[in-house]
């Protein structure tokens, strides 16, 4: 089994009684899976549809799986606006190849350019974060790497794992190459934090430190 793979098909993250819910579909057709995608409507919220290659994935995401990715989103802007970096967020929107058999939403989705994406066209954003935090689903890494994101972030058990597309497979790494500037080793330990608003300002704190900048 790959890392990629292994990653995936990790043990329940940290959902406890607090699960994701989802319910998968064999067997459904291109046409079956947009559908589905009309039928949820444009305005899902903690609603997610996945597609792989006739299997779909319908999943509503717990309360913890919510906050976890949302305070790793604003971490992330946080750096970005501190270290003066291009980073654009597209958030949930719905990726899909027809020729690849491959749809997604994402937790959280960037472009690092002025790019404008065209997902109708087939556009893939520069980067993915993806929260693992309940056991089993489809393999998401087969439906980006089908997509062609360049990398994937994987958020569990606290940590953020990094996953990098060579050709055809995603290959884990220790530090971002996209973002090479960012240190998990940093960031981590804001990731559980309660209080988000005050682990963006500390974390702030922590990288002004680091790069000697005033405030």
């Amino acid at each position: 089994m790959s890392d990629a793979a292994a990653a995936w098909d990790a043990p329940e993250a940290a959902a406890g009684s607090d699960p994701d819910q989802r319910v998968i579909l064999y067997g459904v057709d291109w046409e079956g899976y947009e559908a589905v995608l009309r039928a949820v409507g444009a305005d899902r919220g903690g609603v997610r549809v996945t597609y792989l290659e006739g299997a779909l994935e319908i999943m509503t995401l717990s309360g913890g799986h919510e906050v976890h990715k949302k305070i790793l989103a604003r971490l992330l802007e946080a750096w970005a606006v501190e270290t003066r970096t291009v980073l654009n967020g597209y958030g949930s929107t719905t990726y899909r190849k027809r020729v690849k058999d491959r749809g997604a939403e994402p937790d959280e989705s960037y472009v690092l350019s002025d790019r404008v994406l065209d997902e109708t066209k087939g556009d893939a954003p520069d980067l993915v974060i993806e929260v693992i935090w309940t056991h089993g689903g489809l393999d998401k890494l087969a439906v980006y790497s089908g997509l062609g994101v360049p990398e994937v972030w994987l958020w569990r058990k606290g940590r953020v794992d990094v996953y990098r597309l060579r050709g055809e497979r995603y290959e884990k790494l220790e530090r971002s190459e996209l973002l090479p500037d960012v240190d998990l080793d940093v960031l981590t330990p804001f990731l559980d934090r309660s209080d988000q608003t005050q682990a963006v300002i500390e974390y702030v704190d922590a990288l002004r430190e680091r790069s000697g900048r005033q405030p």
